[in-house]
């Protein structure tokens, strides 16, 4: 977490020895785990902390309760009229989730199978991927702390591989991936204003990037270990745009 200003300082998220090689060694990180976010302490000049929060967004309005449609992804055309998000954007509740790399499935030419891909950074530790939180107070006064990905059109590389949704082909200009930061824009992200932030969340370059197809182990959230993110080989006769 060094890359992101973090130390044991201003790290709330148990950075014993045992507890960072466990995240180190965490290869499938599943919708509802619990993940490292930076975001900034408020009225604190900008001092950056990390904790833990749960994957997948539940508004400070549920009451603790994960509404009935999917908030892991937010979607960056949305960010100011949705209601689980346009709260959290116009407080500026906006954070960072560091990650070693992701996942994202191919639709295959037969139409049916779906290949995982691993993605990471060519030059860099990890990727910055960019925000929001939220705290919703459940009826018995528990404080949960949640997170959202912000989403946005692919890049090059992205469209070759998240090219489907439930098992239908889509559209180029339809096909996604998560909104990733350049490092050096990280501090105008956390610190800035809504529209200081919003314009920093543009295409990453498809250079900056390798992706590899894995195993389908992926597919099953109790796999989790280093296999899972070692290259396999495809059919060469295979093809997909």
């Amino acid at each position: 977490m060094r890359e992101y200003a973090i130390d044991r300082s201003n790290a709330h998220i148990g950075l014993s020895d045992a507890l960072e090689r466990a995240y180190e060694a965490s290869y499938n990180v599943a919708p509802t785990d619990t993940v490292p976010v930076v975001r900034v302490i408020r009225g604190r000049a900008g001092e950056r902390e990390a904790v833990m929060m749960r994957w997948g967004l539940i508004p400070f309005w549920a009451r603790g309760q994960q509404p009935k449609y999917s908030t892991i992804n937010a979607t960056i055309e949305k960010l100011e009229t949705a209601p689980a998000w346009k709260g959290p954007w116009q407080r500026g509740q906006r954070c960072v989730m560091p990650c070693a790399g992701f996942y994202e499935w191919q639709l295959r030419p037969d139409g049916k199978s779906r290949q995982p891909f691993y993605i990471k950074p060519v030059d860099e530790e990890t990727f910055a991927l960019a925000g929001v939180w939220d705290k919703s107070i459940a009826p018995d006064g528990t404080k949960i702390l949640s997170c959202a990905v912000i989403t946005m059109r692919a890049n090059d590389l992205m469209a070759s591989i998240h090219n489907h949704t439930g098992g239908r082909e889509l559209p180029r200009d339809q096909r996604r991936m998560p909104a990733i930061l350049q490092k050096e824009d990280i501090d105008l992200w956390l610190n800035g204003t809504p529209e200081e932030a919003k314009a920093l969340l543009k295409e990453y370059p498809s250079g900056q990037m390798v992706a590899w197809p894995v195993s389908t182990r992926v597919n099953t959230p109790r796999n989790n270990d280093a296999d899972l993110i070692q290259p396999i080989e495809l059919d060469p006769r295979e093809s997909v745009t």
